[in-house]
């Protein structure tokens, strides 16, 4: 699938010795932009869900992540690879957000930017928000995996929290319950949404929107 109106962009930076960034170019001017992970997998799913919801006008930019699951948490997770974790880190909050701005001319604050992760996205998404509140005002994390939990000392500030879990994904659904309560416990904006639906399932696109439209449409 592929957005009806805006457009699909595709760099490769050296970062790796090769990996893509896949931004969606809404067809009007962007109130707001997302920094996605796994962008090669989902960016274009996301894309059509904003056009189909007429959700505000949102630039995505979607890191692609690699295609082995363990590679994948080392890069996502804070604690299973300290130093290939920081390099990632690095990549995607300084790298591909500088690009973004001199490429795309989209300069917004942090209240109109988040973060968006499913699976060991999601974990990322999560990690990069509490991280980084300075530069992603929101996390949308859908479906989150279980290798980052919350720490038993949450950071000051923390950024608001939309997560979403499928009733039929017991493991990830727990999980997504367990960052909502600690979060509202240390103060945190937060939204905890169940969907019918398995891991992987239609509703992490199907909620994206409603996510946009809860951070931005106000």
């Amino acid at each position: 699938m592929s957005p009806t109106t805006g457009q699909l962009v595709t760099e490769t930076f050296t970062y790796d010795g090769g990996r893509s960034v896949t931004v969606y170019v809404p067809p009007i001017p962007s109130e707001s932009i997302v920094f996605a992970a796994d962008g090669g997998w989902h960016i274009a799913r996301l894309g059509e869900a904003l056009e189909a919801a007429n959700a505000p006008s949102t630039m995505i930019v979607g890191v692609h992540g690699l295609a082995d699951d363990d590679a994948r948490l080392r890069e996502y997770s804070p604690t299973f690879d300290a130093e290939r974790f920081a390099a990632h880190e690095q990549f995607f909050v300084e790298d591909v957000c500088q690009w973004a701005r001199l490429r795309f001319g989209v300069a917004l604050p942090a209240e109109r930017t988040a973060v968006w992760g499913a699976s060991i996205g999601g974990e990322l998404a999560l990690a990069m928000g509490l991280r980084h509140p300075d530069t992603y005002g929101a996390v949308f994390s859908a479906s989150p995996g279980g290798g980052y939990r919350p720490p038993a000392v949450m950071p000051s500030p923390l950024p608001r929290v939309y997560l979403v879990a499928g009733t039929l994904e017991p493991f990830f659904l727990a999980n997504a319950s367990r960052w909502a309560v600690a979060l509202r416990d240390a103060g945190a904006d937060v939204v905890m949404t169940e969907r019918v639906g398995s891991h992987g399932g239609v509703f992490w696109g199907d909620e994206f929107p409603l996510m946009v439209a809860w951070a931005f449409g106000r």
